[in-house]
């Protein structure tokens, strides 16, 4: 059989350009390279693209710029290409690929930009469309549109730059401390504060303004988060839900890939009836937000056992040790097994596009 020619995305112009180096090296070094022929294009956090033929140890330890394999790359958007464009000296080479993984994670990478590029370039890719991944990045958009569904969320205001901040608190107030502050489109927890008093709202404020024009100010719902792992299109997979146990304020950066003190329960300590309206849940949401390919879902289980939306994660992390993968392995889908769904679920879309 032909092997098919596979585009990892990694990097990008993003906080999280960290995270995606360690998740792209598990990517890589997880697909069957008896099934696939890898192109793998490096982005710095500059947002210069490069073709990288070096290991996954370099892409870990983001040495990977310097390797002298390196040359400078681009994804033409021009349909009759359909590839990885190279500058090779003075010349530019064209390699056609059958499928893009955007390993990227946040801004210039999970928020549609990259997908928007792929579609116009009408090469398939891993994960959701651009409409999708731009509404599943907006915190305050995914809300609205998931409350028109009929989904419990946490109560909320926005606040964009140039607003007066001391009348943005003080409409706050009556949500009830402590409050969440988010920057509206930012993942791994980046800019994220809680606040319980009014001095700490307003420099919770101005912290998530430096990674947004856009601040989401949201209830805190005492309870506990579950996260669901969705796979497919027309007929998704659910996976074993995981469940955090916090022991700090929240699930912040640096608890999410060192977990010092917090703990990951799989599958989640609750019982089969609530399992199955979380499932029920996860599923509405993903076909509300367009979901397709994968995303992991994740929800708030409240003390009075109401089921609160938090966020969706359309290109989740990726690592050996994520949480996304370690639950479709508690469902029996190997890491080898998902990276080939994943391939021939984009593969079938753009086939149908």
């Amino acid at each position: 059989m032909q092997k098919k020619t596979v585009a990892v995305l990694f990097g990008g112009c993003s906080t999280e350009y960290e995270v995606s180096l360690k998740s792209a090296a598990s990517v890589i070094d997880h697909l069957d390279m008896s099934k696939y022929e890898l192109v793998l294009i490096g982005i710095t956090r500059e947002g210069i693209w490069f073709r990288y033929g070096g290991n996954t140890e370099d892409i870990r330890e983001d040495r990977w710029q310097t390797h002298p394999s390196c040359i400078r790359a681009f994804i033409s958007p021009s349909r009759e290409l359909g590839g990885i464009v190279e500058l090779v000296g003075t010349e530019y080479r064209v390699t056609p690929v059958d499928v893009v993984f955007p390993v990227l994670h946040g801004k210039n990478g999970e928020d549609g930009t990259v997908q928007g590029l792929l579609e116009l370039a009408g090469i398939p890719f891993v994960g959701c469309d651009t409409m999708s991944s731009a509404v599943c990045m907006d915190k305050g958009i995914a809300s609205h549109l998931v409350r028109a569904a009929g989904i419990d969320a946490a109560k909320s205001m926005t606040v964009y730059a140039g607003d007066d901040l001391y009348t943005a608190v003080k409409e706050a107030e009556p949500l009830g401390f402590p409050l969440f502050i988010k920057p509206a489109r930012s993942g791994s927890s980046f800019g994220i504060t809680k606040a319980y008093d009014m001095l700490e709202l307003m420099d919770g404020i101005r912290s998530a303004f430096k990674h947004d024009k856009k601040v989401i100010i949201e209830q805190n719902i005492p309870g506990f988060e579950v996260g669901c792992a969705v796979l497919g299109d027309a007929d998704p997979i659910i996976a074993e839900i995981d469940e955090i146990e916090l022991k700090s304020e929240f699930f912040d950066y640096d608890e999410k890939y060192s977990l010092i003190s917090s703990k990951i329960h799989l599958p989640a300590r609750i019982s089969g009836e609530m399992a199955a309206r979380v499932k029920e849940t996860a599923l509405l949401i993903y076909r509300t937000l367009g979901c397709a390919g994968l995303a992991r879902v994740d929800m708030f289980i409240s003390g009075d056992g109401r089921i609160v939306f938090n966020e969706v994660n359309t290109m989740p992390g990726f690592t050996a040790a994520s949480r996304y993968p370690n639950m479709m392995r508690a469902s029996h889908i190997s890491y080898p097994g998902l990276m080939d769904q994943l391939i021939q679920l984009a593969m079938a879309r753009g086939a149908n596009s």
